[in-house]
């Protein structure tokens, strides 16, 4: 039994870093041990431009001392043009993230009509110029249906622009596998809560309010389906935490996502361990996303992962109140060097 592990590159597709002081707060967490992360632009202001996305950058790189290479991303609205694609492109940007609008947290600037006329232009822009379309896929229906009843849409997109790159954002229902199996242009992320917990873990005995997030946790059926996936590390999935810090006050008054990034290389390991899975593990973390996104530039990284045990923190103190992470007083068998 090893008692070192050595991860080169994590890499996180989907993370949510906020701004101002909970920035400050809870991006240590993701820029230490990872190479690069996917940053969301559903901010209080969205990044919806060029300008807004630099800014946002750059924020982040001072803070992170250029430890850490923001992935950035353009939120797509209806008023998205080519000429804002352009300087997208020419500023490296090649990001779109699609909000249904009113499906998750700050998505109430997001697009009404998927399939309209204007949106459909959007997307043929987009695949001419090369982006990638990464959509938080989910209806206005019963809430553990909302990515079933959504994958219609997928495979329009994907019939309609066979040379677009479309992503299946936090996989969650195991009907989306077979999906990604049929369109050759269609790809998914996959969190480590919903390759690991289930609506029971949510609100099968006591409510569990750190454990609400969108997309809803589904069956264990959908979990255990997602799981063997990453557990291949199937060619088409890529490593996205979704971390989504929220104070304690906001997630006890019902907001949406679960802060997971103070355990996920040390959860991950121990995951894919418990599974003999180790083997693996690389080439979910990173591998995969460097060959669905065509990642090249970013800090090089060797993470070592020591068999110690780690204590996860009941909380995290930031200026804005206390964040409770995934896991929060429970112990790991795996620590982070250093």
């Amino acid at each position: 039994m090893s008692e070192s592990i050595t991860l080169l590159n994590p890499l996180d597709m989907h993370l949510h870093l906020r701004e101002a002081e909970m920035l400050a707060s809870v991006l240590p967490f993701s820029a230490t041990p990872f190479s690069a992360g996917v940053v969301m632009p559903n901010l209080k202001t969205p990044i919806t431009t060029t300008e807004l996305a630099l800014s946002y950058k750059e924020q982040i790189l001072r803070l992170s001392q250029g430890t850490f290479e923001p992935i950035m991303s353009i939120y797509l609205t209806p008023s998205l043009n080519k000429e804002e694609l352009l300087l997208a492109k020419k500023a490296g940007i090649k990001i779109l993230k699609l909000y249904p609008k009113g499906a998750t947290t700050g998505s109430e600037n997001g697009v009404k009509d998927i399939l309209c006329d204007k949106t459909l232009h959007i997307f043929e822009l987009a695949q001419d110029l090369g982006f990638i379309l990464s959509i938080h896929g989910e209806s206005n229906g019963f809430c553990m249906e909302r990515e079933y009843e959504f994958l219609p849409i997928f495979a329009s997109i994907a019939e309609m622009f066979p040379r677009l790159k479309v992503i299946i954002e936090h996989m969650s229902d195991r009907r989306s596998l077979d999906l990604i199996e049929k369109y050759d242009n269609l790809y998914g992320t996959l969190t480590l809560h919903h390759i690991t917990l289930s609506l029971d873990d949510l609100c099968g005995g006591m409510l569990k309010p750190h454990l609400f997030c969108k997309p809803m946790l589904k069956t264990k059926k959908d979990q255990q389906a997602l799981l063997q996936a990453a557990l291949k590390a199937h060619k088409k999935l890529s490593f996205g935490s979704d971390s989504a810090p929220h104070t304690e006050s906001a997630k006890l008054s019902g907001a949406a996502g679960i802060f997971s990034s103070p355990i996920l290389l040390p959860s991950l390991v121990a995951l894919f361990e418990s599974h003999n899975a180790l083997e693996y593990v690389q080439s979910f973390i990173s591998q995969n996303a460097q060959a669905i996104y065509g990642l090249k530039d970013f800090p090089q990284k060797s993470i070592t992962l020591k068999r110690v045990p780690y204590n996860v923190p009941e909380y995290i103190d930031t200026p804005l109140g206390k964040l409770i992470p995934l896991l929060a007083g429970d112990s790991l068998p795996w620590r982070i060097q250093g």
